[in-house]
């Protein structure tokens, strides 16, 4: 590690994604240089566009299945496909993503001693028998469904960052990240705030899955960023998992309701059968976060959807007016 200055240089995998680019944003922000590395499978160039020009932003097209030899500090582990409609599309990389990904970046910082982070996901939890979720609860998963290339692919994953820090002492840190939203995210994911939004602004109806009774909590991304951040910043002692999410829940179809009053759209609400998998309750308990991090979610989901609404409107070509 570079003892010669404060400026730290951070590795942010996955970085011209949702969250990657975010995080990118910040970490330049706060002053240090910022590798970006991205096969831009699902993040694209037009979530770093403005970082491009900084001197101290350097992007890397590559894919962390393979090896990548380079001298960081610190090292955010973000790569990998998040919504379903993308990591369902080629499911053996998907699994290959989330655990050859994680060796190749666990021996990465092995070889530099650096800081690591997995952004691991509410789904290690699958559909939960207890709620809310607590970090030392071992989920309800089912192991060969449509959706467990990606949740057992974050489990191992886990497995892997613990057995890193148990034989190496590596210093490592585990974040489970609940439903995330804002600005910058693909329209065509597949997630369900994106999905409304796009549905209400062309005035489509609004899909609706089951009886829309199954509950989220949403959690906006400049909130999810304060608690990665604030995490990777904590004392070594404080491996993790850590769960990052808003606790205030809500039914998917209160959010569908919300979005059609937020948009002013003519949109119609239509039900169709719930999907193989989908968890019916998903409610983060933050009491660790609040007592290790002192983190909490500050933006309530109408102020979140609104700046959401507004950014689909500028770029996705948005035909309704948001009553903004």
């Amino acid at each position: 590690m570079r003892r010669y200055s404060l400026r730290k240089r951070v590795l942010v995998t996955g970085g011209a994604g949702f969250l990657g680019s975010h995080l990118c944003a910040r970490l330049l922000g706060e002053g240090h240089d910022v590798l970006c590395v991205d096969n831009f499978f699902t993040g694209t160039r037009d979530n770093i566009e403005t970082l491009i020009r900084n001197t101290h932003f350097e992007l890397i097209r590559h894919d962390v299945t393979f090896p990548l030899y380079v001298e960081v500090d610190e090292i955010y582990n973000l790569a990998c496909p998040a919504a379903p409609i993308h990591y369902q599309y080629d499911p053996v990389q998907t699994t290959k993503t989330s655990v050859h990904g994680a060796i190749n970046m666990l021996g990465l910082a092995k070889r530099v001693k650096a800081k690591i982070l997995q952004a691991s996901t509410s789904e290690v939890y699958g559909d939960p028998k207890i709620h809310p979720q607590r970090e030392d609860y071992w989920g309800h998963v089912n192991p060969i469904g449509l959706r467990s290339c990606y949740d057992e692919g974050k489990r191992c994953a886990e497995t892997l960052f613990f057995d890193y820090y148990r034989q190496y002492r590596l210093r490592i840190k585990v974040a489970r990240i609940f439903n995330t939203y804002g600005p910058r995210m693909h329209p065509n994911d597949g997630r369900v705030v994106s999905n409304f939004i796009v549905q209400a602004l062309q005035n489509k109806s609004i899909t609706v899955y089951g009886d829309g009774s199954q509950t989220r909590s949403f959690c906006y991304v400049d909130d999810l960023i304060d608690g990665l951040v604030a995490l990777m910043e904590s004392s070594d002692d404080l491996t993790g998992p850590v769960n990052l999410g808003n606790p205030a829940e809500f039914t998917i179809l209160e959010l569908a309701q919300k979005v059609i009053e937020l948009t002013g759209s003519r949109s119609q609400i239509v039900f169709k059968p719930l999907p193989s998998d989908d968890p019916v309750q998903r409610q983060p308990d933050i009491a660790l976060a609040r007592e290790r991090l002192e983190w909490k979610p500050t933006v309530p989901l109408e102020n979140g959807l609104r700046r959401t609404i507004a950014y689909f409107v500028e770029t996705a070509g948005g035909q309704v007016s948001p009553a903004l």
